[in-house]
């Protein structure tokens, strides 16, 4: 099993709970970030130098957590700002970032350092229910889900994020908030690119990662048109990655390389000024390969180091 975890032994205790500062925790971080020990004894296996704090949303009565990683820098520039991307679908996203974040400047520094937050899904939830609901923007569901499944919260959960996580976070963390990002893959492709075409500027950079645009007949272009409508700009960096293989030809469910280069295609006729935009589909990737690479290219897209 995986826990992420603020401290080592005793057992982890979320922040909030056990009534920590902010200062405890970011010693308690850098502390922990220097060593790769683990405990023993068959206790659990921890993401050294994480946090874990408890956000629930008041609205919908629901339990979230965001977890919460520390530049290696941190602890000793007190008067530094850093960079923040919130990743969604964190209990896949969050470790795996984390590490190749890690691996980027193994040899120096190729991307800027940054505070990384991973976005729970509901405490006591699986997360394939949690997803389906917070992540979709209309009620229509997905062929395959279960009959009761719930889907279509994803404007509620945009405004849990807005009002609830994004001042958590930049109240207790040096963020630049000028440099927010947001990372999604598959549901969370298709949340983060409601939040561009809806509330663009609660985040500076997007990572749209095989975006789930066959949705509900394709209603994100609906989004885009409405956007398109009602602006003539658009102030976001933008990386959208694909694999090859998510494709029929591939015999899969649905073309979603035709459905991103649709939306880069719209995107890209709009000629918004501030638009910065890439989409890159990766070779010989699937659904369930892809998102490591696409992780790394995204990461180097918005936070790379000019050479």
């Amino acid at each position: 099993m995986l826990v992420l975890a603020a401290c080592s032994d005793p057992p982890p205790v979320s922040p909030v709970q056990s009534g920590l500062t902010q200062a405890d925790s970011v010693a308690a971080s850098a502390k922990v970030s220097a060593s790769t020990d683990q405990r023993g004894n068959g206790l659990p296996y921890e993401i050294i130098g994480s946090q874990v704090w408890d956000v629930p949303d008041p609205v919908s009565g629901r339990d979230y957590q965001v977890f919460v990683a520390l530049p290696a820098s941190y602890a000793d520039e007190p008067d530094r700002r850093y960079p923040v991307m919130y990743v969604t679908d964190a209990a896949y996203a969050f470790p795996l970032i984390k590490q190749i974040a890690r691996r980027l400047n193994g040899e120096g520094p190729a991307i800027e350092e940054f505070i990384l937050v991973g976005l729970s899904y509901a405490v006591g939830e699986a997360g394939m229910p949690s997803r389906r609901r917070d992540y979709t923007p209309t009620p229509a569901g997905a062929s395959g889900a279960p009959d009761d499944a719930v889907h279509g919260q994803s404007e509620a959960y945009i405004a849990y994020l807005r009002d609830n996580v994004l001042p958590f976070v930049a109240k207790r963390f040096r963020t630049d908030e000028q440099q927010r990002l947001l990372l999604g893959h598959s549901y969370g492709g298709l949340l983060a690119t409601q939040v561009l075409l809806t509330q663009p500027r609660l985040f500076t950079g997007y990572v749209l990662g095989s975006p789930s645009y066959w949705y509900d007949h394709r209603v994100m272009e609906q989004f885009e048109q409405r956007y398109a409508d009602a602006h003539d700009d658009l102030p976001a960096s933008v990386y959208i990655y694909v694999g090859e293989y998510e494709q029929r030809r591939f015999g899969k469910t649905y073309d979603m390389v035709s459905d991103a280069r649709r939306m880069a295609n719209n995107l890209r006729s709009r000629r918004y000024p501030s638009l910065q935009l890439q989409l890159d589909v990766l070779a010989d990737e699937d659904h369930l390969s892809v998102a490591p690479r696409g992780f790394t290219h995204g990461l180097k897209y918005l936070l790379g180091v000019k050479q």
